[in-house]
């Protein structure tokens, strides 16, 4: 691929490709500093046309009044479009982002899963008849909430605006989708394909531009009735309190600081390969990351010493590599970002077991590279045990007892993502359930699936977004009532 990728140096607003009011873009590959491509981004001019436009697509008989199943027509040659564009989207991304292209692959294939599944979905969703309580016949029914908002984060863009388009436009809505400005190439790549696939214009917009600007107008703009957000914890509560101003509805997915706990009888290999997965795939750079190892105390020195040589057998390298497992980071500014929290730990008295660095050699000179690090000697009071780092970097805790593990593991603003590593089960059931976090994985980490839903507990998020309610929380809910007495009113005769 070039280095100056051709796609579109223009955005999709209300159903036109139009060249953006904002400020400029500069995408360029991690691995090597190399230009990517350059774009005008979104303006508040172009978020209130994408958004008129959008108004008038979603009231338009033509939609409004289209089948579920009908509408499910769309979703599924959107997903047709994805899949056959999917060395592309790869291509795309990794050079967006610095990911591998074998992740970037199977996240373009999962985004073309997710709207098959909602278009799966919506074919054979079920309105209720509910009990009845007098002489009348109620009906719980689901409508289109209107014209509805999606913030997207950089780490994994395509996958995630997937998980936001795809049920909005199921329930019956028109949806703009703010892709982060440090990966907005994929999106762009998105919109072309809902254009091909033939979705009436207007109800769907990609507008990446600066969260002050595109985002603050999407959560106060009165149009907007539903603003679902993937990012950090603090954008996502300032979301929330802008949202809460016009009572509108969000959903939010925010960071995480997940644990991940070996116990004594666990398959050892098995456990050491989810570790090394949880944390240091995607180089880190995950809200679900395993970044907070919790060992039992009888094989924590075994096990450690086990998971660092293994961590130094990891590949780093380019991202076009496929034997590459750690590739670069972001940008340059995210790494001095993870680097300072290698540095702090090391203030703190932690003690850097592998990594802690920049990989040396000419093959890493002009990447964002960073060497995967273990860090022990820290407690769970320790800066790196509390904040989200969000690269590849893990703390390594014992622990002795059950009831200790469990307080340590939810003592925790976050409550996103759990592993547990056991070979009893009922261990693993009890220990599951005492855990303050949205998913748990048992002797596995970092597996998902579009049927089951996913969220956070406490300052990880609101809402959930997959599943077969993934529609209905686009959807606003109606109470009908059908009267079967054919009487008046008792109140009737009073007026006579």
């Amino acid at each position: 691929m070039s280095n100056v990728i051709e796609t579109q140096d223009r955005l999709y607003i209300g159903g036109e490709w139009r060249h953006g009011r904002g400020a400029e873009i500069v995408s360029n590959f991690p691995a090597d500093g190399s230009l990517n491509a350059q774009l005008s981004g979104a303006s508040v001019e172009d978020v209130d046309l994408a958004i008129e436009r959008a108004e008038e697509a979603v009231n338009d008989p033509a939609w409004r009044k289209l089948l579920p199943h009908e509408r499910a027509t769309y979703l599924y040659r959107i997903a047709e479009g994805i899949a056959k564009n999917a060395e592309r989207i790869s291509q795309v991304q990794s050079r967006d982002t610095g990911k591998t292209l074998t992740e970037t692959y199977a996240l373009a294939m999962s985004a073309s899963g997710t709207f098959r599944y909602m278009a799966a979905v919506l074919e054979i969703m079920e309105e209720a008849i509910t009990p009845s309580r007098g002489q009348y016949l109620t009906f719980s029914v689901h409508e289109p909430l209107g014209v509805t908002a999606g913030i997207t984060p950089w780490n994994s863009p395509i996958a995630s605006d997937a998980q936001k388009v795809a049920p909005a436009l199921a329930a019956g809505n028109a949806i703009l989708l703010k892709p982060s400005s440090w990966s907005p190439l994929v999106s762009l790549e998105l919109a072309r394909i809902i254009d091909e696939a033939g979705l009436p214009r207007g109800l769907f917009s990609t507008l990446p531009g600066a969260g002050a600007i595109v985002g603050d107008r999407l959560v106060q703009h009165p149009a907007i009735r539903k603003l679902s957000f993937t990012g950090g914890t603090e954008t996502g509560r300032a979301l929330a309190r802008k949202a809460a101003e016009k009572l509108m509805a969000v959903s939010l997915e925010l960071g995480g600081k997940s644990p991940t706990i070996v116990f004594a009888d666990a398959d050892l290999d098995i456990a050491c390969a989810g570790v090394l997965f949880g944390i240091f795939s995607s180089t880190g750079q995950s809200c679900i990351a395993g970044s907070r190892l919790f060992v039992e105390r009888s094989i924590y020195e075994a096990f450690v010493a086990k998971l660092v040589a293994a961590t130094e057998r990891l590949r780093i390298g380019h991202p076009f590599d496929k034997a590459t497992q750690v590739a670069p980071l972001i940008r340059p500014r995210h790494r001095e970002e993870v680097e300072a929290h290698v540095a702090r730990a090391r203030a703190d008295g932690g003690r850097v077991l592998t990594g802690g660095e920049r990989p040396k050699g000419d093959d890493y000179q002009q990447g964002t590279y960073y060497r995967p690090t273990i860090i022990a000697g820290l407690d769970n009071r320790a800066a790196l045990c509390r904040e989200e780092v969000f690269g590849p970097v893990l703390a390594v805790l014992p622990f002795d007892d059950e009831a200790e593990l469990i307080r340590q593991a939810n003592d925790n603003a976050y409550g996103l993502a759990c592993g547990i590593y056991t070979r009893d089960f009922p261990k693993a059931w009890r220990v599951a359930r005492a855990i303050d976090a949205g998913t748990v994985w048992v002797n596995t980490y970092k597996q998902f699936s579009i049927s089951t839903p996913f969220g956070g507990t406490k300052e990880s998020g609101l809402g959930r977004e997959k599943g077969r309610d993934g529609i209905r929380a686009w959807m606003a809910q109606k109470s009908l009532y059908f009267d079967l007495g054919n009487r008046p009113h008792p109140w009737a005769a009073i007026a006579v």
